[in-house]
């Protein structure tokens, strides 16, 4: 099997990240290699994911006993509603704890599931088959699950990891362009926070990572992982370092929760209009260096992703954006808790804001 992997080590649990192109024949061989043992399972399948690959399943794993779950991927139905949905069919099938539940979808299904699997008589087994460029480099690693509410994206949720990881490539050619935009936007995070090297390549290849690259892509997926890795690895719990993974995600997720989660924008886009408007203000607040600015604008430019926020907003939407950036999880106090760039390679977290300097700055994005 031509494929990579990568173990990540947290208090809680160690598993591993087994990343290549078409590991999805190989299924049963894998979970043996990684020792992830059981007799009954649920697939989680988000709808969008072709049935080509969820016959293939089935016939791989035909001797053990399975049910199916499939999932309408939106963050609509990232609620409570559907994991009582799932509950029932794990109560209603006598699942026990050794049982195993499989994600197969995007990071809403992985979300979902992964939740669904932590409070499950406390725990079950879980693995999860990211097929999105997006879950592949971000949402599958490090145990985040969550459901979002009326007052915000992901505020319900525990930390969670996985028993095993499978990042097959070959998913990714059935996805549009746009839904590969939506993932380059947490690789290109990652280069941001903590590695320029990275960035500089991102830059080189860019064009080509777009076009599906095979080796590209598995390289850039291998590297984004092992940065969040490190990140995971020192802070599991997000108590300090790992809130530098949330660059641009205050903002993105306001921006997503103020137009209800509507295909307008979906959470790539979201991030990566999040990343520039913190990247601004931190250009504005003398934080971020004016070189390392003009790269990532250039960048920007180069592969036309977005940054004008009157393009998705106007000024009568900043009452309704900055009410969903004050229930940001990352907030201490009454001031916004940013995370901002020093440089290319070099982020800073817990950084307060008064919320009228926030208010200004959004003001002179939708008037200029």
């Amino acid at each position: 099997m031509n494929q990579s992997k990568i173990k990540v080590k947290t208090k809680t649990r160690s598993y591993n990240i087994v990343i290549g192109n078409n590991l999805i024949k190989d299924f049963s061989k894998i979970l043996k290699n990684n020792s992830v043992h059981f007799s009954k399972c649920l697939l989680v399948i988000d709808k969008n994911v072709p049935i080509k690959f969820s016959k293939k399943l089935f016939f791989l794993l035909g001797k053990k006993k399975i049910f199916t779950f499939y999932f309408n991927s939106n963050e609509k139905n990232k609620s409570q509603k559907t994991i009582n949905s799932l509950t029932d069919v794990l109560l209603k099938n006598n699942f026990h704890r050794n049982d195993c539940l499989i994600s197969v979808g995007g990071g809403i299904t992985g979300d979902v599931s992964s939740f669904c699997a932590s409070i499950f008589k406390r725990g079950m087994k879980f693995i999860n088959v990211p097929t999105t460029l997006l879950a592949q480099v971000d949402s599958s690693i490090g145990g985040k699950s969550s459901i979002n509410s009326t007052y915000g994206k992901n505020l319900i949720g525990t930390f969670y990891q996985p028993n095993l990881v499978i990042s097959d490539t070959n998913f990714l050619k059935s996805l549009p362009k746009r839904e590969i935009v939506c993932g380059y936007a947490e690789i290109l995070k990652h280069s941001l926070i903590m590695n320029k090297k990275f960035f500089t390549y991102l830059h080189n290849n860019s064009k080509k990572i777009l076009e599906l690259d095979n080796l590209l892509l598995k390289k850039i997926i291998f590297q984004s992982c092992l940065i969040k890795k490190a990140v995971v690895e020192k802070d599991e719990k997000e108590k300090n370092l790992r809130q530098i993974l949330n660059f641009g995600h205050t903002f993105g997720h306001a921006f997503e929760a103020s137009i209800k989660y509507s295909n307008k924008i979906n959470h790539g886009e979201a991030v990566l209009l999040g990343m520039y408007c913190a990247m601004h203000f931190a250009y504005k607040k003398k934080i971020l260096r004016k070189n390392d600015y003009e790269q990532i604008i250039n960048h920007y430019k180069k592969l036309n992703l977005p940054m004008d926020l009157k393009r998705f907003f106007s000024i009568k939407d900043i009452n309704k954006i900055l009410s969903f950036m004050r229930k940001d999880k990352k907030n201490k106090n009454n001031k916004i808790n940013l995370v901002l760039l020093n440089r290319i390679g070099k982020s800073r977290y817990n950084c307060q804001f008064k919320e009228l300097q926030i208010r200004k700055f959004l003001r002179q994005q939708l008037t200029n």
